[in-house]
């Protein structure tokens, strides 16, 4: 079956939904034998199928087990949990009985959770581990508010957290099984109500409390399901975590929507071996998936004969010329016959690692490089760039197949408005603009105009067909002494084509020049050490002055089609990895550039004394 020939049939509306558990009853009237989930089951050692009645049956016995904690309507109850078909289980069940759910992240440090908690009131946590709980010894005191936690692996007889009352293992919590009278609860409530709280991954300063309503996530879904065919005949391989908005709306909800089945990834280490097992039709990701079959693509060709890296360049021009002349930008050129050659020899070999039946790829929550989009679109994998932020639902446009110009983030999806303001600054408007930042009106107030505009943050431009083109974020926006405006996230992602850098962060903000802190990956750290004949020692290698001039080298490489006024002048090796655990991250592994400044800020003031003292990196 072709794109063209992919129909969809069975797609709810958004008035027959209502709300979110509304879309779940929905589904299930309309397939119930269908396959909705596919987990693996580690104690049995295989995956396990679940069908829509089934989780009806599994709900049930959520909801019997919530109603027995004395929430009300309106209570919020917090997930910590990897996703898997009981992270569903549970909040339709909360949802069901009018319970805000707020997600956290697996892999955020406890004093992060535990604000968000705090925060939100959340009167319940569900965790996967007891060990997840047990990180939270020393901010335990802060949670006030919390009055049952739930561990999924914990057994009954295992010995809880000594002296707390509040914690229970799931097999305990949940009813053995419930009647039929007590199945299939729903509240219908309004649809313009409070759904959940998503905090944002605070890269400036503390998480803040998005409020979605179940009517910004459904019409959202809805929206994006007219830009990208689901039909009920694919299969979503999940592994973008749940907590995150794009994962959320994209994985989980349009799906839904549409009636396809979901698959939960083991892992992001089992990722490869997980593709080849479910051989998923449809892929959600972040750009660092990406990066990373980028980076190993490159490892190999460049540890292998010249001759296959000449036939791999040859298969990516000759099909990304292709994809440019489908795409109606581009010539017809007699290359164009060594396709099917090419294809059989190069890009069929990468599609089948994938699984071998992906046909659309969506990529979302930080700008691809364009050069990976490139390689990936002419050896046949669609990828279609998309924009959004956890405010807005979170889509805000995308490309679509036959409309895809991988330098943008496309056109608005269905029924969201977008402008430009001050500072081409992206203004949005449209049912998908969150109700607000919990407990923070002064915060609500700065981002949304009285007459409904959120202002992203972004500077942007819209082309004549209504495209828009991400080209900074006023934040980051770097301003040097000379007055130059540098974007620098486009700076680092061309850094990182290269498998050499691992991490890489570009400076500047009020310096004459910029320079970049730069931590490399295992290969990187071992191929400028053989260059400059040392040991592989990354603390001994930021030291080393021949080891920086090697490195800068590799970064000028990189960005040699930047202006002149990009040029980096400095660098400075980070031993250290940057990690959510020590503060350099967000948990969707975004910079905290403030928070790098400040540990760096010794080492920052040397790179420029340094130069100003006539030494060059």
């Amino acid at each position: 079956m072709t794109d063209n020939q992919r129909i969809q049939t069975d797609v709810i509306p958004v008035e027959v939904a209502k709300t979110l558990d509304g879309l779940f009853r929905e589904r299930v009237r309309r397939s119930p034998q269908s396959i909705a989930y596919r987990d693996y089951d580690v104690t049995a050692e295989k995956w396990i199928d679940y069908t829509w009645a089934e989780m009806v049956r599994a709900i049930a016995r959520w909801q019997t087990a919530l109603s027995s904690e004395n929430l009300t309507p309106g209570d919020r109850v917090a997930v910590m949990s990897r996703n898997c078909p009981q992270w569903v289980m549970f909040e339709q069940a909360a949802i069901g009985l009018g319970l805000v759910v707020v997600p956290l992240y697996t892999e955020d440090r406890a004093e992060n959770a535990a604000y968000c908690l705090q925060h939100s009131g959340a009167k319940l946590l569900l965790v996967e581990k007891l060990t997840q709980w047990e990180t939270f010894s020393e901010v335990r005191e802060q949670l006030t508010e919390l009055s049952r936690i739930v561990v999924m692996t914990l057994s009954v007889d295992e010995a809880p957290q000594p002296n707390d009352e509040r914690v229970v293992a799931l097999s305990g919590w949940l009813p053995e099984q419930v009647g039929e009278s007590k199945q299939n609860k729903h509240s219908d409530s309004d649809p313009h109500a409070l759904a959940t709280i998503i905090y944002t991954s605070g890269t400036t300063g503390r998480p803040k409390g998005v409020m979605l309503s179940h009517h910004n996530i459904l019409t959202n879904a809805h929206a994006s399901a007219q830009i990208v065919t689901v039909t009920s005949d694919d299969l979503l391989l999940s592994f973008l975590p749940l907590s995150h908005t794009f994962e959320r709306t994209a994985g989980y909800y349009v799906p839904m929507m549409c009636g396809a089945t979901i698959a939960y990834a083991r892992s992001i280490q089992q990722l490869q071996e997980d593709l080849l097992t479910i051989r998923p039709t449809i892929l959600v990701s972040v750009p660092r998936i990406y990066e990373r079959i980028y980076a190993g693509i490159r490892t190999k060709l460049d540890e292998g004969p010249a001759f296959a890296k000449k036939l791999f360049n040859l298969a990516v021009d000759v099909g990304y010329s292709r994809f440019e002349y489908q795409q109606g930008r581009g010539r017809w050129r007699p290359a164009h016959l060594l396709w099917p050659l090419l294809d059989k020899l190069v890009a069929r070999k990468l599609m089948d690692k994938l699984g071998g039946r992906l046909q659309q790829v969506m990529s979302g929550g930080a700008a691809l490089s364009p050069e990976i989009s490139r390689i990936f679109i002419g050896l046949g994998l669609p990828i279609l760039q998309g924009y959004g932020m956890t405010e807005t639902s979170p889509v805000i446009s995308a490309n679509r197949l036959d409309n895809n110009l991988p330098s943008s983030v496309g056109p608005p999806i269905p029924g969201v408005e977008v402008k430009l303001g001050e500072h081409n600054a992206l203004l949005v408007r449209g049912p998908n603009v969150m109700l607000g930042y919990w407990n923070n009106p002064e915060a609500t107030r700065a981002i949304i105009s009285d007459d409904g505009w959120l202002n992203t943050g972004d500077i942007a431009s819209i082309d004549e067909q209504g495209r828009i083109t991400i080209t900074g974020r006023l934040k980051d926006i770097i301003v040097t002494s000379t007055g130059e405006k540098v974007p620098p996230a486009d700076m680092e992602a061309a850094i990182l084509r290269d498998p050499s850098f691992e991490q890489v962060m570009v400076i500047g903000e009020g310096r004459s020049y910029l320079s970049a802190l730069v931590v490399l990956s295992k290969r990187g750290w071992e191929n400028v050490a053989a260059q400059c004949k040392v040991q592989a020692d990354s603390a001994q290698l930021a030291e080393n002055e021949q080891a920086r001039e090697r490195v800068l080298e590799m970064i000028t490489q990189q960005i040699r089609e930047f202006p002149g006024y990009a040029k980096l002048y400095q660098v400075a090796l980070i031993p250290e990895p940057w990690t959510v655990d020590n503060e350099m991250l967000t948990p969707t592994l975004k910079l905290k550039r403030a928070k790098i400044m400040e540990r760096y800020k010794d080492i920052i003031e040397g790179l420029y004394a340094r130069r100003s003292e006539g030494k060059n990196g």
